[in-house]
């Protein structure tokens, strides 16, 4: 018998029978880590572990534990903090998706072949599909960040041939005015015919133009640019966001619509029913993460960087409602009183946009510090383990009633207790972001650890690749319905890549401080001034240097290293660069 303390410290006696098992987290790649014979050395105070098991409700409650999985083979030890554990990761998964997608590296990538659903399996429709803007730029973003971390050409031929799609088949540039709009995807028939999509078939958005399409439809693209620098791909991002200035922007009263008509892109006609002039968490705070922070990186343009402060300024503003509810509200009317009537939410919270406001927050306080940043990541930080999480067996859950009804101590679920894949990402990236930021603070360890012990446990799906959706609260796969998908409206390579791509970054250059190796392949004359600018998020000044830079394989010297930039050579042809940024 052993003795578990939760997460929230209560005490469970547990029962090990001749036939309980147990064995180690085990990463995408890697084979059964058995541990069935060392549970004397493993079983420790203080180790962290998952049971699984039954109650037998006789006489006396008993638990009978039928198997056992190890975080790390130490009571110190957390698997995903290993050098290299997130890197191999994203290997894994972005080779899983050039393979479903296009069968590479058998057959060339064409992403004439990409399709929108994807089973469990990978496997996909041949005939009549639907390929929609958004999850292909996601899958671009997984595809850039995977070459940035690994250096391996097919990632970058993935990404550079999934942008040049997005321009050729999915961009619409208004001659008139030099916008530019992104079309929610196209339909291809069993003969090939390709029917464009302008507005969003998305029930939650149909039939009108949605700001977060337009937002994702730039992530996986500025995730490349920042690899190649290639202008074309600048160009399209400044005349979207001339769109999101022009149409989706409310100057009077600040943030931006989250709707517009297709024909007079007006956020105020009648015909777009319960999203006539609403404004929401997507069309407000999406742009940092989608793509905003990102373009700063590569640029570091005054434009972008008054765009995120007037995001965050705007969050800070409106979205705190702590005299009615422990959750933001993310819902509005344009004057920004409250909306808590609208379709699915109603008055009800989604976890992980809590927790994605405090990682957010956290990265732009690192370039633009402001208390008001700090005070309300922390806030946040500080409340979402008691309303959101699951103190008992880890993990975030994912939509919750905002308020209490008298005699309640709990925030009921809207419609289940189970944990998606990508409000983990938010956990695990908030709380890292605010360990590396506020060391001093024990909680945000705890809560960085537990999240990604459970995120690594039973996420990851060792059998077909990838990760899975949604998982029971116990952490066994849900596969039904869409959530049985590896690619679907709602999933592609993003949310699963970004978490192994930041992790990495703040793990070794916050955390754990140990050096990265960074990859990238800039066009000749791509970037402005040949300057390559190499920080791979927004880190607190000073904190990383660049200690070695490589060009196509020779030593570089021409970079300041307290900058993080690298003066590229005048070439006529492309280059490899890899550089090796290292804590001080």
């Amino acid at each position: 018998m052993i003795e578990l303390e939760t997460s929230d410290g209560r005490l469970y006696s547990a029962i090990l029978t001749v036939n309980t098992y147990a064995k180690q987290t085990q990463n995408l790649e890697e084979g059964w880590q058995d541990r069935g014979g060392q549970l004397e050395q493993l079983l420790v105070p203080g180790q962290m572990l998952f049971l699984y098991g039954t109650f037998f409700p006789e006489q006396q409650t008993s638990f009978e534990v039928n198997f056992i999985v190890f975080a790390g083979d130490s009571k110190d030890d957390h698997r995903y903090a290993e050098p290299g554990w997130w890197i191999r990761q994203i290997d894994s998964i972005a080779t899983s998706y050039i393979k479903w997608q296009f069968n590479a590296p058998t057959d060339p990538i064409d992403y004439s072949n990409y399709r929108t659903l994807i089973s469990l399996t990978g496997g996909k429709k041949e005939e009549d599909y639907l390929q929609e803007t958004d999850t292909i730029s996601r899958m671009v973003y997984g595809m850039a960040s995977a070459y940035m971390l690994t250096g391996k050409d097919e990632f970058l031929e993935a990404a550079e041939k999934g942008t040049e799609y997005l321009r050729d088949k999915m961009r619409f540039v208004d001659t008139d005015t030099g916008l530019i709009y992104w079309y929610h995807g196209q339909k291809v028939s069993s003969g090939g015919q390709e029917q464009k999509l302008l507005v969003s078939e998305f029930g939650d958005d149909y039939d009108s133009i949605p700001a977060y399409e337009q937002i994702y439809a730039l992530a996986g693209p500025i995730q490349t640019y920042r690899l190649s620098g290639d202008p074309r791909i600048l160009d399209d991002a400044e005349k979207t966001i001339d769109l999101f200035d022009q149409y989706f922007r409310d100057d009077e009263k600040g943030g931006y619509y989250s709707h517009i008509h297709a024909v007079t892109l007006s956020a105020h006609e009648e015909s777009l029913g319960r999203n006539r002039a609403k404004k929401n968490w997507n069309s407000v705070g999406d742009h940092a993460p989608a793509y905003l922070i990102n373009l700063w990186l590569a640029t570091e343009q005054d434009r972008y960087k008054v765009m995120l402060e007037d995001t965050f300024d705007t969050i800070c503003a409106h979205f705190p409602d702590y005299d009615e509810s422990p959750f933001v509200q993310e819902k509005f009317f344009d004057d920004w009183s409250k909306d808590q009537t609208w379709g699915w939410q109603q008055n009800r919270a989604v976890v992980g946009h809590n927790l994605k406001i405090a990682w957010n927050l956290m990265r732009f306080q690192a370039v633009q510090p402001k208390d008001s940043y700090v005070a309300l990541a922390e806030k946040i930080a500080q409340l979402m383990p008691d309303v959101g999480y699951d103190k008992q067996r880890f993990g975030w859950y994912d939509v919750v009633d905002r308020v209490l009804q008298p005699g309640q101590r709990f925030h009921r679920y809207a419609w289940h207790d189970r944990k998606a894949w990508w409000q983990q990402e938010q956990g695990i990236l908030a709380y890292l972001i605010l360990q590396g930021h506020l060391p001093e603070t024990s909680s945000y360890k705890k809560y960085a650890d537990e999240s990604a012990a459970f995120y690594n446990a039973f996420f990851l799906d060792n059998n077909d690749g990838g990760v899975y959706f949604n998982v029971l609260a116990s952490g066994i796969p849900y596969l039904m319905g869409t959530e049985r998908f590896k690619g679907s409206h709602s999933m592609s390579a993003y949310h699963s890549t970004e978490l192994c791509f930041l992790s990495t970054v703040y793990l070794d250059l916050m955390i754990e401080k140990r050096p990265l190796d960074l990859f990238f392949k800039p066009l000749p004359n791509g970037f402005a001034d040949r300057i390559l600018r190499v920080s791979p998020d927004m880190l607190p000044a000073g904190s990383v240097r660049i200690t070695s830079c490589l060009i196509d394989g020779q030593s570089y010297s021409n970079f300041d290293a307290e900058r993080l930039t690298v003066q590229l050579p005048d070439s006529e042809t492309r280059l490899q660069v890899k550089v090796t940024l290292t804590p001080n």
